[in-house]
């Protein structure tokens, strides 16, 4: 009998945030694999640009979704358009996020906190209720089965310096995933959190061009590299497919060993 976990025809997977970086890095490979894959973002633009690139790679269907995960409503109604126009939802993958910090903690306004929790804990957390929601309906009705993802950071584990209103949302969604693997492991839904440590993506702009950050902390990565989207695939096509089933409630950190120097 041949083992082919791997390819996941017939499954569907919603990636919010996924028309670029980490996204677009676990859009592309989930294509790849045969995956109908849908992916939400902001900008219609980048929407398009992400889709042809996935168009083609495997032998699912690929669709995007503009979508604003500070909006419910938004949030709500593309969740259910998905499910109709697919037919069901087999992995969910929250990984829209922002980084906003301030110039240091004592002068951080509440603004920057508010505007770091409604994008990457209130936006992540309606995202996986609305598919925790349609794989529970499926589950009642015969065919139980799932994975949800929330994209954390590094930062939920490492002090991150003036980013505390970051780090805080990141820390709640790994506590977020935790509790969902307890409640839902009964429909065979599993719940986990991968944390990228530094990658190259437009949220790190700033960093990739210091010469300082790249001699004080990218020399320390084991693997002396910035991370890259891509690097993310493997994981997502892993947490996607059956060969997960029961592999759930864990914190999966993708940073070259970083945390380990």
């Amino acid at each position: 009998m041949t083992y082919a976990p791997f390819n996941l025809a017939g499954k569907v997977c919603v990636i919010t945030g996924g028309n670029k970086g980490i996204g677009l890095g676990m859009a592309e490979a989930l294509a790849a694999s045969n995956a109908d894959v849908v992916i939400w973002g902001r900008k219609t633009d980048d929407n398009a640009a992400a889709l042809k690139k996935l168009e083609g790679l495997g032998t699912g269907k690929a669709a995007a979704k503009q979508v604003d995960v500070a909006e419910e409503d938004q949030i709500v109604k593309a969740m259910a358009e998905t499910e109709e126009e697919f037919g069901r939802i087999d992995t969910c993958i929250a990984n829209a996020g922002v980084g906003r910090g301030a110039t240091n903690f004592h002068e951080m306004t509440l603004e920057t906190w508010q505007y770091n929790q409604r994008i990457n804990s209130e936006g992540a957390f309606i995202t996986l209720r609305e598919a925790a929601k349609s794989m529970v309906a499926r589950a009642k009705a015969g065919d139980p089965g799932g994975s949800l993802v929330g994209t954390a950071s590094l930062a939920a584990l490492s002090g991150a310096a003036r980013n505390q209103a970051y780090g805080h949302t990141k820390g709640g969604l790994i506590a977020m995933m935790n509790a969902i693997a307890v409640e839902y492991g009964r429909y065979q839904i599993r719940a986990n959190s991968v944390l990228p440590g530094w990658i190259a993506t437009d949220m790190t702009d700033g960093a990739q061009d210091s010469d300082v950050f790249n001699s004080k902390v990218i020399s320390r990565v084991p693997v002396r590299r910035w991370g890259q989207p891509e690097d993310f695939g493997g994981i997502a096509v892993y947490l996607a497919s059956d060969a997960s089933s029961f592999h759930s409630g864990d914190t999966l950190l993708i940073d070259g060993a970083y945390q380990k120097f």
